[in-house]
């Protein structure tokens, strides 16, 4: 009965696993479960898509401008840099993008993509879930919904994991199938150890044990059990020596200056994760709503995801990983074509970029257009249902398959989003 889920009280769920999690003294991974709701589709093409044993998604929070990026213009629209030649040929990225340049014979970036919703926190939702957002129900995300299918990717481990500001949840699957949130990569675990001795620390586990075992043994739910089952994989975590693997000091001084600080860190973090058996994470870069001066906007946070985005495909690649890890970047929406009053763009679902590559995805390629001046898509429109549905089956899941919500309504990996199969090699 795995398509048959028993509606949970989000207020009751939260409440039971932050004091079980507070219970362990500094387990700060857990931080983000107290936050509310944030948490297709056809089959891939034969032969196309399923190459895929990890996912590291590159989310840019706010609303990333596809001109200065991905789909750079000529015209009026163009902005404050010209476009740049990259070692692809015939593909040009924004003039800010000159790391990623050289890495363009890895990627394949989709021009034609369309949204309806220029809202941040409706955009970040879709773009995660490939559903709108709904009073009644929560979404899984691509993480939860991978471990749905192919079951916990490590025995130790957790099957997914979110680096950065944003909340985490399974959606209306169980709880133990939701990402761990990491607020930081560089002191979200730092307080996973408890500043106790080992003794004392088993002592009040025990003691925490012994308080709640009435309320187990009076309310013998899934619910119960697949939060008591969240912890006890959290404590085997918390003791064992695959928690090293959100260790960044592991890493020689070289590396760690090749990703650039910040989201940089967040990236070689991800690769460390994937590295080590996690199979999703997602990375936020945070800083994109650019109203005002975007040349300067850009100029900070743009390339230093130009910087960290390179640095990561470089790593992959060094380490091996490159061929069986998708690497997917994208944002709530584009920005609008026009420069406003204030030197910035404004919100533009209409029209905007993502960006694939590894796992099985073609490099040197461009998929659909936009028009000219970058404000309608012309050719080969991708729906955010699309780029879901893409990303599943990228990872071989059954995008088509039906799963049954505790509501008894039926949802798909993606919502009936076509896979763009064009992009895989």
């Amino acid at each position: 009965m795995k398509n048959a889920y028993l509606k949970l009280d989000p207020a009751s769920r939260r409440e039971f696993m932050l004091r079980t999690a507070k219970a362990a003294l500094g387990v700060s991974v857990l931080s983000g479960l107290d936050n509310e709701a944030f948490g297709a589709a056809e089959a891939a093409p034969t032969g196309k898509g399923g190459k895929a044993k990890a996912v590291i998604y590159l989310y840019m929070g706010g609303g990333m401008s596809h001109i200065d990026t991905f789909d750079p213009k000529t015209g009026e629209t163009k902005g404050f840099k010209d476009p740049i030649s990259t070692n692809a040929s015939g593909i040009q990225l924004g003039g800010y993008m000159t790391k990623m340049a050289k890495q363009a014979d890895k990627i394949s970036i989709v021009r034609s993509m369309s949204s309806k919703t220029g809202v941040h926190e409706a955009g970040t939702y879709i773009m995660h879930t490939g559903y709108d957002p709904r009073g009644t129900i929560v979404h899984p995300t691509l993480g939860s919904w991978a471990q749905h299918f192919k079951g916990r990717s490590h025995a130790t481990l957790p099957s997914s994991v979110t680096i950065g500001a944003g909340t985490a949840n399974a959606g209306f699957f169980p709880p133990a199938l939701a990402p761990v949130p990491i607020s930081s990569p560089e002191s979200g675990l730092q307080n996973a150890k408890s500043s106790v001795t080992d003794d004392m620390f088993k002592k009040r586990v025990s003691l925490m044990n012994e308080f709640d075992s009435a309320f187990r043994d009076k309310f013998r739910s899934p619910e119960v059990r697949a939060y008591t089952e969240f912890y006890d994989e959290t404590m085997n975590l918390l003791t064992s020596k695959d928690l090293e693997a959100f260790d960044l000091t592991k890493e020689d001084a070289a590396t760690r200056q090749l990703y650039g600080n910040g989201f940089g860190q967040g990236c070689l973090l991800a690769r460390r994760l994937v590295q080590s058996g996690v199979r999703f994470v997602e990375v936020r870069s945070g800083g994109w709503d650019m109203h005002n001066y975007i040349d300067e906007a850009m100029e900070r946070t743009g390339s230093g995801m130009d910087n960290a985005f390179a640095a990561l495909l470089t790593d992959l690649q060094r380490t091996g990983l490159l061929d069986s890890t998708l690497v997917v970047l994208g944002s709530e929406f584009g920005r609008t074509p026009n420069i406003n009053e204030n030197s910035g763009r404004d919100h533009y679902p209409k029209v905007y970029s993502t960006v694939f590559a590894g796992g099985g995805v073609k490099g040197g390629y461009v998929y659909g257009s936009s028009d000219k001046d970058g404000k309608e898509v012309a050719d080969k429109q991708v729906t955010v249902q699309d780029f879901i549905a893409t990303i599943g089956a990228a990872m071989g899941l059954p995008v088509s398959e039906v799963v049954m919500s505790p509501s008894g309504r039926p949802f798909t990996v993606g919502d009936k989003g076509k896979v763009v199969g064009d992009i895989f090699a």
